[in-house]
């Protein structure tokens, strides 16, 4: 596995539970360095019970050394990162393609090569050029395994998954039955749960997870917009919801208002999704206006946080209640609470925050001048108002009156509607949620 982060970390810690050898590559030296110690350099529920049963059986190792991690083996998966490149919106493969060719070089027999990592269209045919023009000596086996792990909950989606996808090159000798083969075997576990396994074409594979994450995102900004939309009107969006989700075409996930869509996946592969279609000449006019809409409605939140507290900030305290983009992650990429931090600390207000996970990740990309408190009860002291930004079931537990009794003021502004307005507003505060009365 080359990669140690999140995808490449959590793959091959399920792999080794299902039996296989797994010897993962890591550069990182400080991320090397946590895992040779015990410690998980991410936070995922359940991953260090997982690593640690499976270095003690000695099906799972991490090193620096690509050359004798792929001693012996059958197949090696690509669990780089491929970032946003600047100025246009595309995927950066620049590690993916440097991957190739270091396991090509590295390579001593024939191997299957996967990609893990979430790539356009056309990657898989460019790493197969790789491999060959490198090594025309070896044949190279090429498949595309695309992750739909979501952060907080990534052990259950790989061991018990919705559906796994592989896009297999069939151009070679042996129209990619030994690939399926190999495929077959590692995913084995999951046949006797009678997880779909769905074998395609490369460009089919890799299309399809962007494809995926483009239409959940279009889902979370199309209720966002239903919530703003609500609040014109009188609606109730969690009732809106509730009836748009027991229609079985629909479903009920990904369909809860907030401040805008985060992370990872979403920005990023929406982004990439765009970019690959205005290539193509088939422009995805939908993704793009949910792009779009999602970046204006993280800076449209921290307006209407400010005029809540009465259209100014200035000398007042404000407690803010999450930062991460989801609970139950330390993930801090293109998290709502970033921009809208930034502008409530333009606008002279003095932030203190709490995150139970999330603060180290977010010291670095947060304004300077910021209080980072022990818990909620702390970031809430003497505030003049305290927002919610992300939805960790250890808010939803606050007392409603020791909340009171902690801050200056009374303001609420619940970007993730965790509280009960009518409690809320008994307990007397000035409370807001989003798309409810």
């Amino acid at each position: 596995m080359v990669g140690g982060g999140y995808v490449g970390l959590v793959s091959g810690a399920c792999f080794a539970e299902f039996g296989a050898d797994v010897a993962i590559v890591e550069r990182d030296p400080k991320k090397l360095a946590a895992l040779h110690d015990g410690r998980i350099p991410i936070y995922e529920p359940g991953l260090d019970a997982l690593v640690s049963s499976n270095v003690a059986s000695g099906r799972l190792t991490f090193g620096d050394d690509l050359g004798a991690a792929m001693e012996n083996a059958d197949a090696v998966f690509i669990a780089v990162g491929t970032p946003t490149r600047r100025g246009d919106g595309h995927a950066d493969l620049t590690y993916v393609y440097a991957a190739a060719e270091e396991i090509a070089r590295a390579a001593r027999t024939d191997l299957l090569v996967v990609t893990k990592s979430t790539v356009p269209v056309g990657t898989g045919r460019e790493v197969a050029r790789i491999l060959r023009q490198t090594r025309p000596d070896l044949t190279f086996d090429v498949a595309s395994n695309p992750e739909f792990l979501r952060e907080g909950n990534a052990i259950d989606d790989f061991m018990r998954p919705d559906r796994v996808i592989v896009g297999i090159d069939r151009s070679g000798p042996d129209g990619g039955s030994r690939a399926q083969s190999l495929i077959e075997q590692l995913y084995r576990p999951l046949t006797a749960i009678q997880a779909p396994i769905v074998l395609t074409d490369l460009e089919t594979a890799e299309l399809t997870k962007y494809a995926a994450n483009a239409f959940l995102a279009m889902k979370v900004t199309f209720i966002n917009e239903m919530a703003d939309l609500c609040e014109k009107v009188g609606g109730n969006i969690h009732d809106v919801a509730r009836g748009m989700g027991l229609d079985q075409r629909i479903g009920s996930r990904f369909l809860s208002p907030g401040p805008g869509y985060g992370g990872s996946c979403f920005p990023k592969d929406t982004r990439a999704l765009t970019a690959i279609a205005q290539d193509a000449g088939a422009p995805t006019q939908l993704v793009e206006a949910t792009v779009a809409i999602n970046e204006a409605r993280k800076t449209g939140m921290a307006e209407r946080i400010i005029t809540q507290a009465g259209g100014t900030l200035e000398g007042k305290t404000v407690g803010i209640l999450g930062l991460t983009f989801k609970p139950d992650t330390d993930d801090m990429r293109e998290a709502a609470s970033l921009p809208i931090l930034a502008r409530l600390h333009d606008a002279g207000a003095t932030l203190q925050v709490f995150d139970p996970e999330g603060m180290d990740a977010a010291r670095s990309l947060l304004p300077d001048g910021v209080r980072y408190c022990e818990d909620a009860l702390s970031a809430a002291q003497d505030a003049d108002l305290v927002v919610v930004l992300t939805e960790w079931n250890m808010f939803r537990a606050l007392d409603p009156l020791r909340l009171r009794d902690a801050m200056r003021g009374n303001v609420i502004a619940d970007l993730r509607n965790i509280w009960s307005p009518d409690l809320m507003r008994e307990a007397g505060f000035n409370y807001q949620s989003i798309g409810r009365p």
